[in-house]
């Protein structure tokens, strides 16, 4: 089977493992597409809104009201939903969500820099060149990505677990007599960041003239948890359809913090899978840099041979691919 492996030509043997990794990759996309956060949403809505046909036929101005107020949570949802999309993957959100104050300009700046830097490292260090565009790829893209995407995960996470206290400010405020806008300014001024930088961007909106639909929404843009979204859509239909708003909003504070305490749970009980799927990720790159040590000439033949070298490209892009899944399946989204 070696031999016959050594006899093909690289290109052929490139084609070869490109399109047996993509053979991998095809039904994971699938599932993601059919079992994904779109899918759900949509699963979602549709239950939300659904007609039973085995309801009964009496009552029906309760019914026509019911069906009202979930059109209107309906389009509230839609709403929530396309802002979400339309700014959550911009780069310019992307750094405002990670709470930092730089532009776009000097965040591709400073990218291009590190780019620059780690492969003009990797150059003098003397190894294979046919590793270059990998760290190109890593300094330029993944690197910059993932330190992003950390630093917005980490401020939705205290942001989150701080908006329940929030919520319980504003319920106490409006059991006293305050009116939603006061409630927002005292969150605002008395909770930590980042949840009183949001409070008080809401605050300043309103005050500003506009309404606090847009400014809620805008809150959204900033913040777009799931935590955020309820409780926006509580404090618009209350303003749209009345009703009891501290008892809403203590029943939502009780459910965020069940929520909380679920996610908990299940960081805990996933933990072993996340361990073990780092210690898999990481036993190729420390067995060859043990082999690396104790027998260079062995492993030295990898970063020698023109079929090594394609070799090691195709072990990193399938590392790549399959920490990518194994990622995917230890993460759980709520």
């Amino acid at each position: 089977m070696l031999d016959i492996i050594r006899q093909l030509h690289p290109a052929v043997l490139a084609t070869v493992v490109a399109l047996a990794l993509a053979l991998a990759i095809i039904p994971f996309l699938l599932f993601n597409v059919v079992y994904g956060t779109r899918a759900k949403f949509e699963r979602r809505l549709s239950g939300l809104i659904g007609n039973d046909p085995e309801r009964p036929q009496t009552g029906r101005r309760d019914e026509d009201a019911g069906r009202s107020r979930r059109r209107g949570v309906e389009a509230k949802l839609r709403e929530v939903e396309r802002s979400r999309r339309k700014g959550g993957y911009r780069l310019q959100e992307e750094l405002k969500q990670a709470g930092l104050s730089i532009s776009p300009k000097r965040f591709t700046l400073y990218v291009v820099l590190l780019g620059l830097f780690m492969s003009t490292a990797y150059l003098i260090s003397g190894l294979p060149k046919i590793g270059l565009p990998l760290i190109a790829i890593i300094s330029l893209l993944g690197l910059p990505k993932f330190t992003l995407r950390f630093l917005v995960r980490r401020r939705f996470k205290r942001f989150t677990a701080l908006l329940a206290d929030a919520i319980d400010i504003i319920v106490r405020g409006v059991r006293t007599g305050l009116t939603v806008g006061e409630c927002l300014a005292i969150v605002g001024r008395e909770m930590p960041d980042p949840v009183g930088v949001e409070f008080r961007a809401v605050t300043e909106g309103i005050q500003l003239g506009l309404t606090l639909d847009k400014c809620l929404n805008r809150m959204i843009t900033q913040v777009p948890t799931t935590e955020v979204r309820f409780f926006s859509i509580v404090l618009i239909m209350q303003q749209s359809t009345g009703g009891n708003l501290a008892e809403t909003l203590a029943k939502l504070s009780e459910i965020i913090r069940a929520r909380k305490r679920m996610k908990d749970k299940i960081q805990a009980l996933s933990s072993e899978a996340k361990a073990s799927a780092s210690i898999i990720g990481s036993l190729p790159i420390l067995l060859t840099l043990v082999l690396a040590v104790i027998a260079p000439a062995y492993i030295g033949q990898l970063f020698t041979a023109d079929l090594g070298k394609w070799l090691v490209a195709a072990g990193l892009f399938s590392m790549g691919s399959g920490i990518g899944v194994m990622m995917k399946m230890v993460r759980f989204d709520q």
